[in-house]
């Protein structure tokens, strides 16, 4: 029988901090062109049976929160037994015209809405009546897959994705085609077992807390001498960081040429994609807040989430640690503000190979169950209290598969990731790559940003000002287009 799942401490702290103005989810937007499959045409009911279908590649779809009694320790993942795949997976259509206004708007609506804690932490909805949106054909079709932060990151976000698709345009599934492998014991253990298992869980995760804090304190210091001061430790405050984000969401984005953003980053020495993607957020936020006078003379800092895992598996635990990467958004030039980000990022990334990879993550891996959901909240708390701020935004990047995937027969032509905003942060940046395509996506709060579509035009006018800047100027700019929104 397979053995019992427990949610890691990072998982844990995710669910803690999970509140129904700052519900802690990821989502992903997948858009299709069905004219690649069988009959031209995707059924709903293909949806459904491609999913029931899929299901026993990722058993993270068919499994719950069982908490133990008291918050004694970390929860388990148990088997739904009353799951019910057409409760997760629903079906939506745009009305006329069809446009990329209309789809975000009703993408906002769908992530403002908390997933139900007491059912498998995911749904997906297939938005049909794309008819109207720039460079795709009529007749498109998107798939907006909202999952829990405590189910994911973004490695094994993109393992789940794979998992759900097709390397070839196949036939879809069968109505009859039930999925029956999902790994986890039937029957959960009683609350007697749960205390049990948590009095042995919490002395070993004291000890492992104790000798984790006396390898981290040093390490920490030790990075802090070796790196020069780059102003990361002072952080200003912006619209997007001023009090707390209310339920609603704003979402929107854009697409550019992978190659455009390779040929930018080998225009500046040492310069990678994720340096000029925070090139492209941070020309964006400069002229975004300079249009509202809250531009400040300091850096504006970036939360980048890095993937710690010490292998290349897609286990579905979180395994994710954080760099502060300052975005320079103080320098007007473009080429120049790269060359400082540049500067930045390698600063924290030597900040975090001299600390441990590992050293952050650590540490909430370990906390015992009763301290950290009875702490997290009053911290939350206090550090509003408190006027403390870390960051001013996050970027995350996720490479994704470098080729054409396919869903029920049907191309997958655009993916657009999206993540949660919180207290005093929100803005949040998405960075995904595939088939030779990046999508710039964002989501904030929307009473920080009633005008999402700006913002998302800041961001292609930062991307035109960087090439012309850094590409154009030396030599002849390259013919492919820098996309637009889809």
């Amino acid at each position: 029988m397979p053995t019992l799942k427990q949610l890691s401490g990072l998982d844990s702290l995710f669910l803690y901090l999970d509140n129904s103005r700052t519900p802690l989810e990821v989502s992903s937007l997948h858009i299709y062109d069905p004219s690649t499959s069988p009959r031209r045409k995707v059924r709903f009911k293909e949806v459904i049976a491609t999913f029931d279908q899929r299901l026993k590649q990722a058993g993270v779809f068919h499994r719950k929160i069982l908490e133990v009694p008291f918050a004694f320790d970390h929860p388990y993942w148990v088997e739904d037994e009353d799951f019910d795949i057409e409760y997760h997976v629903r079906h939506i259509a745009l009305p006329q015209p069809g446009d990329w206004r209309q789809l975000m708007i009703q993408v906002s609506r769908l992530r403002s809405r908390r997933l139900d804690m007491k059912r498998p932490l995911w749904e997906a909805c297939i938005i049909e009546g794309l008819d109207n949106v720039e460079g795709l054909p009529p007749g498109c079709f998107a798939l907006l897959l909202k999952m829990h932060h405590a189910t994911v990151d973004g490695v094994s976000g993109t393992a789940l994705q794979v998992a759900v698709h097709d390397l070839e345009p196949l036939a879809p599934a069968s109505a009859n085609s039930k999925s029956t492998i999902l790994g986890l014991p039937a029957a959960p253990p009683g609350a007697v077992e749960l205390l049990a298992r948590g009095a042995l869980n919490n002395v070993v995760k004291s000890t492992r807390l104790f000798v984790g804090l006396g390898q981290a304190i040093p390490r920490l210091i030790r990075a802090k001498l070796a790196t020069p001061d780059d102003g990361a430790d002072e952080v200003p405050s912006t619209l997007f960081n001023r009090g707390r984000v209310t339920a609603n969401r704003v979402n929107d984005g854009c697409q550019f040429e992978l190659a455009q953003l390779k040929a930018i980053a080998e225009s500046c020495a040492d310069a990678k994609i994720n340096d000029v993607a925070l090139a492209i957020v941070s020309g964006a936020l400069r002229m975004y807040l300079s249009q509202r006078d809250d531009l400040p003379d300091q850096t504006l800092i970036a939360a980048c989430p890095v993937n710690v895992r010490s292998d290349d598996s897609a286990d579905v635990d979180n395994m994710v640690s954080m760099i502060k990467a300052p975005l320079h958004t103080e320098i007007e030039e473009p080429v120049e503000r790269l060359k400082a980000i540049v500067e930045g990022t390698r600063r924290a990334k030597a900040f975090a190979e001299i600390a441990g990879a590992d050293t952050l993550t650590a540490i909430p891996m370990n906390v015992p169950a009763f301290v950290a959901s009875g702490l997290t909240q009053p911290l939350v708390n206090l550090a509003m209290h408190l006027d403390t701020l870390s960051f001013n935004t996050v970027v995350t990047n996720i490479a994704g598969i470098q080729q054409p995937l396919y869903f029920c027969g049907a191309r997958m032509v655009g993916i657009y990731g999206m993540g949660p905003v919180i207290d005093r942060v929100g803005l949040f940046h998405a960075v995904f790559s595939y088939d030779g395509k990046v999508t710039f996506t964002f989501t904030a709060c929307r009473e920080m940003m009633s005008d999402p579509a700006t913002y998302a035009e800041c961001l292609r006018t930062s991307f035109d000002q960087l090439w012309k800047a850094s590409v154009s100027r030396p030599r002849k700019r390259a013919t492919t287009s820098a996309g637009a929104a889809a």
